[in-house]
């Protein structure tokens, strides 16, 4: 079925903004390695999307050093992090990797496939990058995981309404 174009459509208020704005979605610190170099960054666009096979999609804006690297990146690191790290998610949230190391400001080891894996993580899993799709001013990078690590419970993670008022390091 197909639904008929209505023309431009409300931009400010719409149904749309006011769902997304009630949500608390966990988010998570991406990482990535190619060329010699790393990046990260915090990501809000990110679910798990498919059972079996396994799969996670990860949206990484277009404006900022991470998706850049991660477009010659084999591999994406996702980090899950306890609520009490919010100096973390400020880090990889309103930094940009353009001006400063972020990685020189936390505590991190290389993992699997040479990705820096954030030690302050809950929980963080690596996943092999199968598919990238343009979603607009993001690009959806389609993870198959491949291994990581998962505590036997999660204590609370930081969300979206942990992290509202950072000022992103790259303009949306």
């Amino acid at each position: 079925m197909q639904v008929p174009d209505e023309g431009p459509r409300p931009v400010v208020s719409s149904a749309f903004d006011k769902i997304v704005g009630l949500l608390d979605y966990p988010m998570f610190v991406v990482t990535t390695r190619a060329g010699g170099k790393q990046s990260g960054c915090l990501v809000g666009f990110a679910s798990q999307i498919s059972i079996t096979p396994q799969r996670f999609l990860v949206g990484l804006s277009k404006n900022n050093r991470t998706y850049r690297t991660a477009l010659s990146a084999e591999y994406l690191a996702v980090h899950l992090l306890p609520s009490r790290r919010g100096d973390i998610a400020k880090l990889f949230g309103e930094s940009t990797g353009d001006d400063i190391d972020k990685f020189a400001h936390c505590t991190w080891h290389r993992g699997p496939h040479e990705l820096p894996i954030l030690e302050d993580a809950a929980a963080w899993f690596v996943g092999r990058i199968i598919e990238r799709i343009d979603m607009g001013d993001h690009v959806a990078f389609l993870l198959d995981p491949e291994t990581g690590f998962a505590p036997e419970e999660l204590d609370d993670a930081i969300t979206y309404s942990d992290v509202r008022g950072l000022e992103p390091g790259h303009q949306t």
